[in-house]
């Protein structure tokens, strides 16, 4: 990977005081989530900056070797579970922390920096957070499970069990099964993490009605001070 992944950025008004790291799934692309800036509702409230990045081009053994944009590389997947390729996870976590570091830089904080992802990019926003040695702003995570388990169970810090969680799942999800999902909610549960689960009528996908959720979870969490 380059030293910063390429992306999209989208600022909701002048000197962003929060941030939004928000990573695409399998096979996209950063510009992906892109347009549900202007459907979270967030106008009103401080400015934020949406960073979009792109993943690298790999191939994706589940899929033929095909390459295509990929945070890692799934070694084979079922309804339940998934084989996924862990360096590939931490070399991702890394790319996103860097993204962090620079955000540091431009002068908002950790404990204004939100990470969030779809599907494979919600798998990246769960282990980057939970792992991550200071307080983020919350965690989004979307039609996703949480990749390495045993990762989390070594890795995760103190620093971010209290962050927040907003995750949501199709309950018609014929991708990433809502049973991985549960399991995911449940496993950061039973470890005492604040986690707030939505489930939509809908399949592997988004839907208005979960975006504005999204808005009003992110407006609840940011202060106007």
């Amino acid at each position: 990977m380059d030293e910063f992944l390429d992306a999209i950025e989208v600022e909701t008004g002048a000197n962003p005081r929060y941030s939004v790291i928000w990573m695409h799934g399998l096979g996209a692309d950063g510009s992906d989530f892109e347009p549900v800036v202007p459907e979270l509702g967030l106008d009103r409230g401080p400015a934020l900056r949406f960073i979009f990045p792109h993943a690298p081009q790999i191939p994706v053994t589940c899929n033929g070797g095909y390459v295509m944009p990929a945070w890692y590389d799934i070694i084979s997947l079922d309804s339940s579970s998934r084989t996924v390729d862990e360096a590939g996870i931490l070399k991702s976590r890394q790319a996103i922390r860097r993204l962090i570091e620079r955000e540091n830089r431009r002068g908002v904080p950790c404990e204004c920096i939100f990470v969030a992802g779809f599907s494979q990019g919600g798998a990246v926003a769960y282990t980057t957070a939970l792992t991550h040695t200071e307080p983020l702003a919350g965690v989004i995570a979307i039609s996703t499970y949480i990749p390495s388990v045993a990762l989390i169970e070594a890795e995760a810090t103190d620093a971010n069990r209290a962050a927040p969680i907003f995750a949501a799942h199709g309950s018609d999800d014929e991708v990433v099964s809502p049973e991985l999902g549960i399991q995911a909610r449940d496993f950061l549960a039973a470890l005492g993490y604040d986690i707030e689960w939505h489930d939509y009528p809908m399949p592997h996908s988004v839907c208005l009605e979960e975006i504005h959720d999204i808005g009003r979870w992110l407006r609840a969490r940011m202060t106007t001070g």
